[in-house]
């Protein structure tokens, strides 16, 4: 009886150890992914070139502005390899005014190019449930719609999307 509850106790207490141990290495990791883009804006800083802010980017590649939440951490955007990371304080989630909602996990990333944001990682949209998000897409300059691919592809009104919105935080994306 004595092995079996010391067996039990050091199985529950190992389970706890890996827990503690996977929550502290999320927890160093979010920070060293803060610390990171913090220090590439400080050093964009002293070199004179300014980061321009996530709306104004998303606006000269023809993508709405209000895409994605005001209260973003930062972003990095890799302009030779169109790669955006765009970092966020938790899961989140923000309803647009024509009653679309999208969630957005602690990061995301994606392929950006003129007019689309393809290869989403990070981003759902609520259809019945939540639907992972892999492109948003506006065909020209003109055009009065986003287009979302979440298994379909929909239109959503643009201007639905033209200011950034708080977020609200959400348990988990």
């Amino acid at each position: 009886m004595e092995k079996t509850l010391t067996k039990v106790g050091s199985s529950w207490i190992a389970k706890k150890a890996k827990e503690e141990i996977s929550n502290i290495s999320d927890d160093l990791s979010l920070l060293s992914n803060a610390v990171e883009g913090k220090a590439k804006w400080i050093f964009n800083k002293l070199k004179g070139k300014a980061q321009r802010t996530l709306p104004d980017l998303l606006r000269l590649y023809n993508l709405p502005p209000g895409l994605f939440p005001r209260n973003i951490k930062c972003y990095e955007f890799d302009e030779s390899k169109g790669k955006l990371i765009v970092y966020l304080c938790s899961p989140c989630e923000v309803s647009f005014k024509d009653s679309s909602v999208i969630r957005y996990g602690v990061r995301v990333k994606a392929t950006l190019s003129r007019g689309k944001l393809d290869v989403i990682e990070g981003m759902k949209t609520k259809v019945l449930v939540f639907i992972k998000v892999t492109s948003v897409a506006v065909e020209s300059y003109k055009s009065d719609k986003v287009w979302f691919t979440a298994g379909l592809k929909r239109s959503r009104p643009k201007d639905a999307y033209e200011m950034p919105r708080d977020a609200i935080n959400v348990e988990e994306f």
